[in-house]
């Protein structure tokens, strides 16, 4: 599976983006797909996950309320829907998938087995 992520900016406070990962492979539909940031001199951080179904949908807690995960499997795309940015949500994106089919799983980066390149998000105060 090969992922590319897009759909990243730069945003004022408060703002909204919505990113994108298209996803090659007719195995899209059996992953879990998460996305991850990183910051600059920081680790990466797990944002959000969705079950392959789309049934199930986890998020940190930073991101909670403000964020949504969703996924369209005859599209092989994820999004990630971001109201409310914050300056602290500037970070490199990243979009990954995973054989996981428990949400207790989605939040360790080492569960997920493929990575996209990753989109900037910048948020300006």
């Amino acid at each position: 599976v090969q992922l590319q992520a897009s759909g990243g900016g730069l945003v004022q406070t408060g703002g909204s983006l919505r990113l994108s990962c298209a996803a090659s492979g007719r195995t899209f539909g059996s992953y879990a797909m998460g996305w991850f940031r990183q910051a600059p001199g920081k680790e990466r951080e797990y944002v959000a996950g969705i079950s392959w179904s789309g049934g199930t949908l986890y998020y940190a807690d930073l991101v909670k309320g403000r964020f949504t995960i969703s996924r369209d499997n005859a599209k092989n795309t994820v999004y990630l829907r971001m109201n409310s940015l914050k300056a602290e949500d500037t970070a490199v994106y990243y979009c990954t998938a995973g054989a996981l089919y428990y949400s207790f799983l989605f939040t360790r980066a080492e569960n997920y087995d493929y990575w996209g390149q990753g989109t900037q998000v910048t948020v300006s105060s």
